[in-house]
């Protein structure tokens, strides 16, 4: 995204790379008319010329031919303002209009271009316009005596943002990937398979002994309810008194069950992660299997915990905040409730002055700072 962001969008520069706080610059925007039509005719003329990018960026055609830019614009269906008198024409349905952008050379002037194809930029009424064209590449950073080459299609979207009208229409870049199948010589691959095979064997030893795992704690917790089924006939035959509520949570080991969640989380993950190192995606899926992942082994630390409470030393502890979970989720939700009021407090008196109480998570991030 950076480096298309150069290569196409006018007036970005490297100090807009870097999260800080306070930012170096205001928001990538623009401000007039023809700032407006020379955007388009800067990103035309870099899609025009990719050969000049240290990239090994290629069209999207199968010849290699640049195919055609899209622009689409979304304006209101009326929307003539008469400032000098305070009146206006308005209707608010949105009308998406869009065009294909080619020009015969890597010179366009964008501005007599649509207007030449009676398409009229109304910036009274424009809500938001998107500038989108796709391109083709190779990456070989993964690549080795293990991993292939990855072959990807972008499809940029330079979008337009002009939904508060105020004068000042924020302008972004993004690109969203796709990965493709690659036709290049892959012979190579075979040169190390055992370290290949390694990686999926550990993949399917994880996915087996999680599977394990789930049967043996599934297993352990249907025992465990017919047991409560069993000892609760007993009492009413001998006691004529059934068990209470409180007796039959007895029954119920949440260390298993969290068990079983996490057994669950991780044989997805480990499935995940088989699929995409051998390609079987169209589009990675790193996030969700991270996610799957992620949250499976934050659960399989949690379950450590169980193994220490053999200890006697450390059972005090852990039944200790076992006995205070209750209180201690009383007091949460009593200090929730006031940190809430801080928040939207801080949001609201603080929002329009001050960027970290622009938004309620921005506010929220804040307020946990202080308390810290």
């Amino acid at each position: 995204r950076i480096t298309f962001s150069h290569l196409f969008l006018q007036g970005w520069d490297a100090t807009r790379e870097i999260n800080v706080y306070p930012p170096p610059v205001g928001p990538l925007a623009i401000y007039k008319v023809d700032d407006f039509y020379s955007t388009i005719d800067y990103a035309y003329r870099g899609y025009a010329h990719l050969d000049i990018a240290v990239g090994p960026y290629s069209y999207a055609n199968e010849d290699n031919t640049m195919t055609d830019m899209i622009i689409c614009l979304q304006q209101y269906k009326e929307g003539i303002i008469f400032g000098f008198n305070e009146s206006y024409i308005f209707n608010s349905e949105i009308i998406e209009t869009c065009l294909n952008i080619s020009a015969p050379s890597d010179l366009l002037n964008s501005r007599e271009y649509l207007m030449n194809h009676n398409l009229n930029v109304n910036f009274s009424a424009l809500v938001r316009a998107e500038l989108m064209f796709p391109i083709k590449t190779v990456n070989f950073k993964a690549a080795g005596r293990i991993s292939p080459p990855s072959c990807s299609r972008f499809d940029i979207s330079i979008l337009f943002d002009n939904e508060d009208h105020d004068g000042q229409m924020l302008v972004s870049l993004d690109a969203t990937a796709t990965r493709l199948k690659c036709r290049g010589d892959v012979q190579y691959i075979t040169d190390d398979v055992i370290e290949t095979i390694l990686r999926s064997l550990l993949n399917y030893l994880v996915i087996i002994t999680s599977i394990i795992s789930l049967i043996l704690c599934s297993r352990s917790v249907w025992r465990a309810q017919q047991l409560k089924n069993i000892t609760d006939k007993f009492f009413q035959t001998y006691f004529e008194q059934p068990l209470r509520d409180h007796d039959k949570m007895k029954f119920l080991n949440m260390w298993y069950i969290m068990i079983i969640i996490n057994d669950l989380l991780i044989i997805i993950g480990s499935s995940v992660k088989e699929r995409i190192e051998k390609e079987e995606f169209s589009t990675d899926q790193w996030n969700v299997c991270s996610m799957f992942l992620g949250i499976g082994n934050m659960l399989i630390w949690f379950g450590v915990l169980r193994y220490l409470g053999f200890f006697k030393t450390y059972n005090v502890v852990i039944l200790t905040f076992q006995k205070a979970a209750p209180q201690v989720a009383r007091f949460l939700l009593c200090a929730l409730l006031i940190y809430a009021g801080f928040t939207f407090c801080g949001w609201l008196i603080l929002g329009p002055y001050h960027l970290k109480f622009r938004s309620l998570s921005t506010t929220s991030e804040c307020l946990f700072s202080l308390i810290n």
